[in-house]
């Protein structure tokens, strides 16, 4: 029964989405405020529907009712709680409903917090939320629908790939989702002001919220299922440009341009045209993303599905919601106003600069992802492009895009000093000399470009400092008022602080990992040492452990620097008997400079095993790195200019006491 209701609570979904997508427009064309007000409870009515159909899901996990095909499919009784509850969205029909989950929640949360925003405005906001609500709930109910019945029952269900068996897994898809779909707000933002002709700083003032959430989640799930990708599968990497973690990437370049572009709208009134464009095309990517990982054109631990009807569903979608989102665009821009004029050497031109740099480095990775797609589709055969393509085209935009960001935030508005920016970062060109010669001399065996990383990073980390100095006037004030400058300084200036500084260390934890990682492969026995990074790693033994739902061997490595011990690691090899499929499970001791990383293979049958040895040097500052930048965004988040809508407020005070 319960099954039945939240399949019927999705049908009900529909058809509030329906209801919402079109009342509200239609009374913002009419001015009927009545038809427009239907727009806050219809979103809050979806949210409720999609609410009790997700959690009806989660209930048959849960209970394993393997009269669902879906729980059949990627459950099993001897799973782990844990892993049942993850499993509502570790498939295909799952994840599009904590997608649309996501989406009604964050239509939803403009009906809630809206209320500085003009009528027509949130009324068309809503209705453009809720068509794509609708496009999602009608794919789920016609083609995936998650509470098919599956009759007779069977005893026991297939249970869920072993590789999303892991506590990071319970994580990583909800913050990813809410970064893709928070970009849903952006977008729907940015369709409703085509219709309605305006783009204004009160504009950009509400909008850029909704996108640095998206930013912030997106920024979160991109770093989980990183970190997951580096202990789960056993191969010591981190990235590895697969096409599903660059259909995550892209919307996360241009959704970062995004957020810099809304500023230059906000404070000069420039940029108005292109900064819509951005929020369109941003969320294309995000559907792009959708449509790679169910449409079966990839190959990927990441992919859902592989049904090709499937994916023709989404891909008509996308070109009808795209598509039509730039129709609009090209018929409504030519009469957006400009803003300000301003110099290229400026605060502006800096973030124009930034904007063009990511765009193109997001064309890039979308070229190195969909090239082998098209030529196989054409017929023209099978290539493969891999991390030579990207660290010989993505990576060169990255070193000037990290320069400019140092030098833009010390230049001003409408007209700049490029010499005065350059003279006050005096400091940031000594910290990245001197880090250029100290990685020099002692790693003069390594790449000469790791030298170039350091020194970049180095550079947008003192300079990013030293921006923050300047604006507290710190040694060129008394204390006093350096404090009282830094105590007034808006929450998002150090938002901003955190943001570069976190991109800085995540850029030296790259360098290092990506520079100085060591390796060592081969077939040790009980008893027996290898030496990798001037550490030794000791073979003591192997043995079998039966675990909730697998059995492993596991292997206990005694690692040393001398005499003294420094770890012992534990790296198992799984086998799940439902699926018939082995998985490796990494150990890692991390030291907080480098991680020591062991795993396990399989046996020679005469006594030994196969091991795998990595030394990891800075690695853990890539997600130190990342976990700053979420600190920063939320930090940004959390400023009351962007919790409140200061310009309609101000409008709203001004014309209560022009009435007076």
């Amino acid at each position: 029964m319960i099954v039945e209701i939240g399949h019927f609570a999705l049908v009900l979904a529909l058809c509030t989405a329906l209801v919402q997508a079109s009342l509200p427009l239609i009374g913002a064309a009419r001015n009927n405020a009545a038809w427009m007000a239907v727009a806050q409870p219809a979103a809050q009515g979806q949210l409720l529907f999609v609410a009790i159909a997700f959690a009806a899901l989660t209930y048959a996990y849960v209970t394993s009712d393997f009269s669902v095909l879906n729980v059949a499919a990627n459950s099993h009784s001897a799973k782990p709680l844990l892993y049942k509850v993850t499993g509502v969205w570790g498939n295909h029909e799952g994840s599009l409903l904590l997608w649309a989950l996501i989406l009604a929640l964050f239509g939803a949360a403009v009906s809630w917090f809206g209320d500085n925003l003009p009528a027509t405005l949130r009324a068309r906001v809503l209705a453009v939320q809720a068509m794509i609500g609708v496009g999602f709930l009608s794919f789920m109910l016609l083609t995936s629908n998650p509470f098919a019945r599956l009759i007779p029952a069977p005893a026991d269900g297939n249970s869920l790939n072993p590789l999303l068996q892991d506590p990071g897994l319970a994580f990583h898809p909800p913050m990813l989702y809410l970064g893709y779909v928070g970009f849903s707000m952006s977008f729907s933002f940015a369709v409703a002001a085509l219709i309605e002709g305006r783009v204004d700083a009160a504009w950009a003032r509400w909008v850029r919220p909704w996108t640095l959430a998206a930013w912030v989640f997106l920024t979160a799930g991109i770093g989980l299922g990183s970190w997951w990708a580096y202990y789960e599968l056993g191969w010591g990497g981190w990235w590895y440009w697969d096409p599903v973690e660059n259909a995550s990437f892209m919307p996360w370049l241009l959704g970062t341009a995004l957020l810099h572009s809304a500023i230059v709208v906000e404070k000069r009134g420039a940029l108005k045209s292109w900064t819509i464009l951005l929020a369109i095309v941003t969320f294309a990517m995000s559907l792009l993303g959708t449509f790679l990982v169910r449409s079966g054109v990839i190959t990927s631990v990441h992919a859902f599905a592989s049904d090709p009807e499937r994916g023709l569903f989404i891909l008509a979608f996308l070109v009808i919601a795209i598509g039509g989102a730039l129709v609009l665009f090209a018929l409504r821009a030519p009469a957006l106003q400009g803003g300000g004029l301003f110099a290229p050497i400026s605060r502006e031109g800096g973030l124009v600069l930034n904007n063009l740099l990511l765009s193109t480095a997001t064309a890039t990775v979308f070229l190195g992802t969909l090239y082998p797609l098209f030529l196989d589709a054409f017929g023209a055969g099978a290539v493969s492009v891999g991390p030579p393509f990207y660290n010989a085209t993505f990576v060169p935009l990255m070193i000037p895009l990290i320069l400019v960001m140092a030098i833009g935030p010390m230049l001003a508005w409408k007209r700049g000093d490029l010499a005065g920016a350059l003279g006050r970062l005096s400091f940031a060109f000594i910290g990245a000399a001197a880090v250029a010669l100290v990685t020099w001399r002692l790693r003069s065996d390594g790449p000469a470009l790791a030298v170039l990383g350091m020194a970049v990073a180095a550079w947008l980390l003192v300079g990013t400092l030293v921006e923050l100095a300047e604006r507290v006037k710190l040694f060129r004030a008394p204390l006093a008022e350096s404090g009282r400058r830094a105590r007034q300084l808006p929450r998002a200036a150090y938002g901003m602080t955190l943001a570069h500084a976190g991109l800085a260390i995540a850029i030296i934890g790259m360098t290092g990992a990506s520079a100085w990682k060591q390796e060592e492969v081969r077939i040790m026995r009980p008893g027996e040492t290898v030496a990798v990074a001037g550490y030794d790693y000791r073979l003591e033994g192997v043995e079998r452990v039966q675990g909730p739902n697998y059995f492993a061997d596991r292997a206990s490595f005694t690692v040393t620097d001398g005499d003294r011990v420094v770890a012992m690691l534990h790296p198992e090899k799984r086998f799940y008997p439902v699926q018939r499929m082995p998985t490796t499970e990494a150990a890692i001791h991390t030291t907080g400079i480098a991680d020591l990383y062991a795993v396990i293979g399989d046996p020679d049958g005469a006594g030994g095993w196969t091991v795998r040895i990595f030394h990891e040097p800075l690695v853990p500052w890539i997600w130190g790195g990342l976990l700053v930048m979420v600190a920063g965004g939320l930090t940004s988040l959390s400023d009351r200019r962007l919790r409140v809508g200061v310009p309609a407020r101000r409008r709203q005070i001004a014309a209560a006491g022009a009435g007076a």
